[in-house]
């Protein structure tokens, strides 16, 4: 006897605001959320760097160590260690349950999280083969914002300062598809895709951010955005604070004495 095959699950995106968290470390740089996504990382231009349950609405830990301004973050995999990088021309290696510096490298001519696809002004995306030593190039026409893998490790996805985000082949430089209708001129922002490769995702200097959607964040620009890892849940950043986006159906239950966002 044949089973009927399940169904795939209808893709659902963050359409509701589920909370908005005052983070007080002055303007948010970046916001990531850790491996499993119960978890997330705030980096203030106050110097610090904060570790967040989202759904709560709790401030687990400040670590404090940099120089200046912290400008991106991101944790081990098995949730132990934390390294942030910061203006101080720092990158610093945390013990997460301690908040004690393991590690500091100092000196670097620039700071930035060390990914395996870069992006620069000169309007190239570039791909480095760690292992081989080579280095892979493509021309998009435009200063590149940011840059970041597909979850299935096959694309690249790029913004770029003519309000465009651009979906290429990793292997061809193939483009794949152009996306539009955000507002990216000036600033250096964000874009990534969703937990499932469905939809590509981006700040916007009008204060929104883009999916099928158009979410209302604020009056300021949304300067950094993260997508959970398997769940159709968005982090945005705007000025001091976070907003932690989900499914219509999704309902956050407040705990006993805690007040509303």
């Amino acid at each position: 006897m044949a089973f009927p095959e399940p169904q795939p699950r209808k893709q659902e995106l963050p359409r509701k605001l589920l909370r908005s968290l005052d983070c007080k470390q002055g303007a948010v740089r970046a916001v990531r959320f850790n491996v499993d996504g119960n978890y997330c990382l705030t980096c203030g231009s106050d110097k610090s760097l904060k570790l967040w349950s989202p759904m709560r609405g709790t401030l687990l830990k400040t670590y404090s160590g940099h120089g200046y301004e912290v400008l991106d973050a991101d944790g081990s995999c098995d949730n132990s260690h934390l390294t942030s990088c910061g203006s101080d021309k720092t990158v610093i290696l945390w013990d997460v349950a301690t908040g004690q510096v393991i590690r500091k490298l100092r000196g670097h001519a620039g700071v930035s999280t060390a990914r395996p696809s870069s992006l620069s002004v000169d309007g190239r995306v570039r791909r480095y083969d760690l292992r081989m030593g080579q280095l892979h190039s493509d021309f998009v026409d435009s200063p590149v914002t940011c840059v970041c893998f597909s979850k299935d490790g096959q694309c690249t996805l790029s913004s770029s300062l003519d309000s465009t985000l651009r979906l290429l082949d990793k292997d061809t430089g193939e483009l794949l598809g152009e996306y539009k209708g955000h507002k990216n001129s000036r600033y250096k922002l964000e874009c990534c895709l969703t937990e499932r490769d469905t939809h590509v995702v981006s700040c916007s200097e009008d204060g929104s951010g883009s999916l099928s959607l158009s979410v209302s964040v604020g009056k300021g620009v949304v300067q950094s955005l993260s997508f959970h890892p398997t769940e159709p849940r968005l982090l945005t950043a705007s000025e001091g604070s976070i907003q932690l986006w989900g499914e219509e159906s999704l309902v956050i239950e407040e705990e006993e004495g805690e007040g509303p966002a």
